[in-house]
C-alpha cells in the first residue's frame, strides 16, 4: 500500500491536479486507512464502511445494507447511519427509538448535501455549547446509550459474539499464549486484564475470565515441557556439540546458554540469574554443570565454548583440564573492546571527544543558543531534538557507546551548527562568554570536522563489522580473514586521514593477540571454503596465509586434540593435506556462493558442506577428519537472542520470588527457543525503534483522512 500511495503523491505533483487522480488519491488514502483500522488501529466504523471508486468519486458502501454515502466526513457517516439506528441492519430494532440529543449537533454549520438512506433532516437545529466543551460529547453519548437502553432494553442489544466450538477456543488460546510467551515480556502481563482487550477477547467470542491465570499456569508448564523436549532431542541426536554463553558482561546478570549443532542449527539450553559482577571461580562451575547437564558423564561430546568473558580463567582452565576442548572467546566484545582500545590509546579520540562535549553541551544549555539550533536543524534536518550527550557519570574514553551518538549528530548538524555560529545572537554571547568563544573556534576550525570525521568513521567501520557478525554468527574459520581485512582497512584509514600508522597498528595487533586463539589458525586451514586455487589447478589450504608461528599453533593443537596413539598419524595426514588439498570439482562445490534474498549479499549456497565434505570424500584422512570436523563448526560468537530489558528489569526486581524466577526462567526459554527456530536474533525493543524511525512516504497525504477518524 506504501508504493501505491507514492505512486497516487507523484501523479498529483503537477500545479493544477487532475481530478481523476484526486479522487483516486483520496480513495486509496481511505484503503489505507481502512486496512490500518482493521488491524486495529482506527476507528470502529471502518469495519462496516468500505471505499468505493465511481465515476470519478469516492463513495463510502455501508457492508451491511449496501447504502451508497459521501466520502467527505466518514466519521460523521457513521454517527448518522450506524449510530443512529438509520441501517436496518447494523441495530436489530423495529421500533422507533427515541431521538438522539447528540443529533442536534450533527448538523451544526454544515450546508453540505449528503446522501443516505435515511430522511434528510431539513428544520434547523439550535447549535449547543457544553460547559465541559467537546469532551461532554463522549459523556453525551453514553447518557444517549442509557436512554435507549431503557427505552428497548430487548431490541437494542448488540450482535452476540459468535459461538465458538471447544477446539476453536483452545485454538485461539494457545495462540494468544504463545504470543505471549514468545514476546517475552515486550507484552506485559497487565495486557490481559485491560478493559479494552478484553473486549476485544469478548467480540471474538473468546473467553475472558481466569485467561491470566490459565495463561500463566498451566499452559506456559505445557508450552515448555514441549520447547524443552524439542531441544534435548535434538542435542542427543548430535554426536557433538559447543556451548555459548552470553551475558557475562551485562549488567542484567541474566546469562543465556544455547547449544551450537554440527548441522548449524542451535538450541537454548538455559537462564541463569548470576545476580551482577561473577568471579571467574564462579563461572568455571556454572560452565561445568552445563556440559555435565546436555551429555551427562560423556563429557567429551562438548568439543568447546564461546563466551562473551572469561577467556584467560574459566575457559583456559577448562581447556587444560578437557584437553579435546577449543574455548574461544567471543568476536564481538573482541571488536567492541578495539574500539575501546582505540579511544583510550589513540590521542585523535581524546581530542574529538573533549571538542564534542564542549560543542554539545554549550548548544544544550545556552537558551539563545539553543532556540536557533532547534530552528535551524528543523528546517534543514526536519527534526527538532538536542545533541545527545553521554551521561556525566559516564566515562567516556571507556564507554564509546554512548559517545558514539553525540558524534553522530554533531557531524550531521554541521550546516546546522554553522548557521548557529554565524548569527548575530551568537556573535553577542560571544563577546561576554569566553566559552562561546572557544567553542565558535572549534565550530570554524575546517581540522575539527576532519578529525571528527576521521574518528566517526573507524568508529563506524568497526561498529558495522559487530552488526555483520551479530547477523551471520561466523564460524571459528573466517576469524583469522576477517581480522585481516580490519587491519588492512585500519592502515588505509591511517592514510586517508594523516594519521600515525605505527601506535595504531600496535594497539590493533595488541587486541589481535589478546583475542587470538590457534583454533583460529587450525580451523583456517581445514576449512575447504578457504582453500586457494594453484597455478597446477590444486585447491590447497592457505598455509602461506600463516605466520610461521601460526603453523605452529596449528600442529600444537592438533597433537593436542589429539589422543596420545593418532596424535603422529595427524600430522602426517596434516602434511598429506598440505600437498593434495582437495579434488577441485568438490572445492568448488563448497564454495559455491548465491546472493540472500534479504540482504542482497553474496553467501555459501551450502553453508553445511564443508563439514560433509570430510566426512565422505576425505574419508582417507581418517584421524584428520575426525578433528577437522569438530573445529570447522565451532561458533566464532556467542552472542545469541537478545532479551528485553523492560522484562529483566521487572525479574531482577522479583528474583528473590521462586515462583517469579520460574516463571521468567520458562518464558525466556520458550521465546529463545522460538526465536532459535526463526535463527531471529534481534530483539522486539530494537524493532519498535527501527519501526518509529522509519519515514513514511505517505504521511503526508493521510493526514486529511486519518484527520477524520477519532483517536481509540
Amino acid at each position: 500500500m506504501a508504493s501505491t500511495v507514492a505512486s497516487a503523491m507523484a501523479s498529483t505533483s503537477a500545479a493544477e491536479p487532475d481530478p481523476d487522480s484526486a479522487a483516486r488519491k483520496r480513495y486509496e488514502g481511505l484503503l489505507t486507512v481502512r486496512t490500518r483500522a482493521i488491524k486495529g488501529k482506527g476507528a470502529w466504523y471502518w469495519a462496516h464502511l468500505e471505499p468505493m471508486l465511481l465515476n470519478n468519486a469516492v463513495k463510502l458502501k455501508c457492508s451491511l445494507c449496501d447504502s451508497l454515502f459521501s466520502a467527505s466526513n466518514p466519521s460523521r457517516t457513521a454517527s448518522e447511519h450506524l449510530k443512529r439506528g438509520a441501517c436496518p441492519n447494523f441495530n436489530h430494532s423495529s421500533l422507533p427509538s427515541p431521538s438522539p440529543i447528540s443529533t442536534v449537533l450533527s448538523h451544526s454549520n454544515n450546508g453540505r448535501k449528503r446522501t443516505s438512506s435515511s430522511p434528510n433532516q431539513d428544520h434547523s437545529v439550535q447549535h449547543l455549547v457544553f460547559s465541559g466543551g467537546k469532551d461532554d460529547l463522549c459523556a453525551l453519548a453514553v447518557f444517549e446509550d442509557s436512554v435507549k437502553k431503557l427505552k428497548s432494553p430487548r431490541n437494542l442489544s448488540h450482535v452476540s459474539p459468535p459461538e465458538l466450538t471447544k477446539d476453536q477456543v483452545n485454538s485461539a488460546v494457545e495462540l494468544l499464549a504463545d504470543w505471549f510467551y514468545e514476546s517475552c515480556g515486550s507484552v506485559p502481563l497487565s495486557a490481559l486484564e485491560h478493559p479494552k482487550f478484553q473486549s476485544f477477547l469478548t467480540q471474538l467470542g473468546l473467553p475472558v475470565t481466569l485467561l491470566r491465570r490459565e495463561i500463566y499456569g498451566s499452559r506456559l508448564d505445557d508450552r515448555f515441557g514441549v520447547a524443552k523436549a524439542e531441544s534435548e532431542a535434538r542435542m542427543r541426536d548430535a554426536m557433538f556439540f559447543q556451548v555459548g554463553c552470553d551475558g557475562w558482561k551485562g549488567e542484567d546478570g541474566v546469562v543465556k546458554f544455547i547449544v551450537n549443532l554440527p548441522n548449524g542449527t542451535s538450541v537454548f539450553h538455559k537462564v541463569v540469574f548470576g545476580g551482577g559482577v561473577v568471579s571467574a571461580k564462579y563461572a568455571e562451575e556454572i560452565l561445568g554443570e552445563v556440559v555435565s547437564g546436555v551429555c551427562g558423564s560423556d563429557v567429551q561430546r562438548c568439543v568447546g565454548m564461546v563466551a562473551d568473558r572469561f577467556k584467560r580463567k574459566a575457559l583456559r582452565n577448562l581447556e587444560v583440564q578437557n584437553h579435546w576442548m577449543v574455548n574461544v572467546a567471543c568476536q564481538v566484545q573482541g571488536f567492541m573492546g578495539l574500539i575501546k582500545d582505540f579511544s583510550i590509546g589513540v590521542p585523535l579520540f581524546r581530542v574529538v571527544i573533549e571538542n564534542c562535549l564542549k560543542v554539545a553541551n554549550f548548544i544544550n544549555t545556552e537558551s539563545q543558543v539553543r532556540s536557533s539550533f532547534l530552528r535551524y536543524r528543523m528546517q534543514e534536518l526536519e527534526c527538532a531534538a538536542l545533541v545527545r550527550v553521554p551521561s556525566p557519570k559516564c566515562h567516556v574514553l571507556k564507554d564509546f557507546t554512548s559517545v558514539f551518538p553525540m558524534l553522530e549528530d554533531i557531524l550531521s548538524c554541521a550546516a546546522v551548527i554553522q548557521m548557529v555560529v554565524l548569527e548575530d545572537t551568537f556573535k553577542v554571547v560571544c563577546m561576554e562568554d569566553p566559552l562561546a568563544r572557544e567553542v565558535a573556534g572549534i565550530v570554524q576550525s575546517e581540522g575539527f570536522w576532519n578529525e571528527l570525521e576521521a574518528v566517526y568513521s573507524l568508529v563506524k567501520l568497526i561498529r558495522g563489522v559487530v552488526q555483520d557478525i551479530e547477523a551471520e554468527r561466523p564460524l571459528i574459520g573466517r576469524c583469522l580473514p576477517l581480522w585481516e581485512e580490519i587491519r588492512t582497512k585500519v592502515k588505509e584509514w591511517c592514510v586517508k586521514y594523516s594519521v600515525v600508522e605505527e601506535p595504531v597498528v600496535e594497539i590493533f595487533e595488541k587486541r589481535f593477540r589478546k583475542n587470538y586463539h590457534p583454533a583460529w589458525s587450525a580451523a583456517f586451514i581445514l576449512d575447504p571454503l578457504y582453500l586457494v586455487k594453484e597455478a597446477s589447478g590444486k585447491y590447497l589450504p592457505p598455509f602461506n596465509c600463516l605466520t610461521r608461528e601460526q603453523e605452529k599453533d596449528v600442529d600444537k593443537l592438533l597433537t593436542r586434540l589429539a589422543s596420545r596413539e593418532e596424535a603422529h598419524v595427524v600430522l602426517m595426514e596434516l602434511m598429506k593435506w598440505r600437498s593434495e588439498g582437495l579434488d577441485p570439482l568438490y572445492a568448488q562445490a563448497v564454495q559455491m556462493k548465491q546472493r540472500d534474498p534479504v540482504t542482497g549479499k553474496m553467501k555459501v549456497a551450502n553453508p553445511l558442506s564443508s563439514r560433509l565434505v570430510w566426512e565422505t570424500c576425505l574419508s582417507e584422512f581418517k584421524s584428520l577428519g575426525k578433528l577437522a570436523v569438530r573445529l570447522i563448526f565451532l561458533h566464532a560468537t556467542s552472542f545469541g537472542s537478545k532479551s528485553n530489558c523492560s522484562f529483566i528489569k521487572k525479574i531482577s526486581a522479583n528474583k528473590h520470588s521462586r515462583v517469579s524466577l520460574e516463571r521468567a526462567q520458562k518464558m525466556i526459554y520458550i521465546a529463545a527457543h522460538a526465536k532459535l527456530e526463526r535463527r531471529d536474533f534481534s530483539n522486539e525493543e530494537e524493532k519498535e525503534a527501527e519501526l518509529l524511525a522509519m519515514e513514511g512516504s505517505d504521511d503526508g497525504m493521510l493526514a486529511e483522512v486519518f484527520a477524520d477518524a477519532p483517536l481509540m
